[in-house]
């Protein structure tokens, strides 16, 4: 090896160990979505509780809704869980669910064992092509839909009180301000 390059070798590493750093540090629910300011894609599937009624997007229109993506088999939805319960019964925040990768006797003993935050859940499958439409990457995923069923934000990761204190409750409250 040339005196040159052996001399830049230190500098190279250095520069390396920077830019991984630097990527381990970044926010990992700040994954960016093609799907902002988008409408929600047309989209039916059964209810969980009730597969003779579909969940459909127009059930995302007139009233600020959050879409969770969960799945029984998430460690980490199961850690968001109850504060999705918190904020459906203490701040009547209107949740639709999207249970993932779950048999639907499964999602349905979870839910009735530890309370059902969601006013519609839709079933969807291992690779259905609505996650794909959505954009999902995996679970736990929240979507923020206005009024006129627009997605207005995306956060992927579980939703902690801290986060939505800090970050979410904002968003909302934003949305629930305009007409």
């Amino acid at each position: 090896m040339s005196k040159s390059i052996s001399a830049l070798l230190p500098l190279g590493i250095f520069v390396a160990l920077v830019a991984l750093l630097f990527g381990l540090m970044r926010d990992p629910s700040a994954i960016p979505s093609t799907m902002i300011d988008k409408p929600t894609p047309e989209f039916s599937r059964p209810d969980l509780l009730d597969p003779t009624r579909l969940v459909t997007q127009e059930a995302l229109r007139g009233d600020i809704t959050l879409v969770n993506v969960w799945g029984t088999w998430c460690v980490s939805c199961r850690q968001e869980h109850p504060q999705l319960l918190r904020l459906a019964r203490n701040e009547g925040i209107r949740i639709v669910g999207f249970n993932w990768r779950d048999e639907r006797a499964q999602a349905i003993d979870y839910l009735r064992s530890h309370g059902n935050p969601y006013a519609l859940t839709a079933m969807v499958g291992d690779t259905d092509p609505l996650i794909v439409s959505w954009g999902v990457v995996g679970a736990p995923e929240t979507f923020f839909i206005d009024r006129k069923g627009t997605i207005r934000y995306k956060h992927t990761g579980p939703i902690s009180p801290t986060m939505w204190k800090d970050r979410l409750r904002p968003i909302y409250t934003t949305l629930k301000s305009e007409p």
